[in-house]
């Protein structure tokens, strides 16, 4: 792999994981409930299944479910019906203010860990993208190997640093949302966002 092809893939990239998404939203808003440990745990369970995907797409079987109707319908509707879970559980919550998040146990870590993971891997959209993508950059009369090894670890290092980006934020705003009733403003924003991102998803077709 050349230089000038890394750069390009790189700036492809790029564009990918700074585009604000279900799983910043979500990185964000465990940063705010649950603070930026939870937060970085929840970043982790997501970048390990689009991670997943995208070794997946490497070795062709994400042509496979981007061109399966079938597939792509499932893994659609799975992701859409958990945003709108994760919306629905907000919008109704009737908690009117945070409080600072004390040491929580492995079961609780597990569950962030786990939330993350979910709404990472339900975006059939980043099997299509990156079944695109990397035909554009892989060398054929060269190993694949170590061209997976650079495409991977440059997507990790990128994709798990916007997120912890998006905890951050989140973890540093929980100062502000503190104030009693500024929790249940932000449970109606943070809903509603994630019905409308489950509603969108629900929308996407393989094209």
């Amino acid at each position: 792999m050349t230089m000038q092809l890394w750069i390009y893939y790189t700036l492809a990239v790029l564009v990918l994981t700074a585009s604000p998404g279900p799983s910043s939203l979500l990185c964000m808003t465990k940063g705010v409930t649950y603070g930026w440990r939870s937060a970085a745990i929840t970043a982790l369970g997501s970048l390990t299944a689009i991670t997943g995907i995208m070794t997946l797409s490497f070795t062709g079987l994400g042509v496979v479910i981007a061109s399966s109707e079938w597939l792509f319908g499932l893994v659609k509707w799975a992701g859409a019906a958990y945003l709108i879970y994760l919306g629905v559980s907000c919008f109704m919550s009737k908690q009117e203010s945070y409080t600072r998040a004390g040491e929580e146990n492995k079961t609780a870590t597990k569950c962030h860990y786990i939330s993350g993971f979910i709404v990472g891997a339900s975006n059939p959209k980043a099997i299509v993208f990156f079944s695109a993508l990397f035909p554009q950059f892989i060398t054929t009369d060269v190993p694949l190997i170590p061209q997976y090894l650079i495409f991977a670890s440059t997507f990790v290092v990128m994709e798990l640093s916007w997120l912890l980006f998006y905890a951050y934020l989140g973890a540093k705003s929980s100062n502000w949302l503190l104030t009693r009733g500024r929790a249940k403003v932000f449970n109606r924003l943070t809903g509603g966002v994630f019905i409308g991102a489950g509603a969108l998803l629900s929308l996407t077709n393989r094209t």
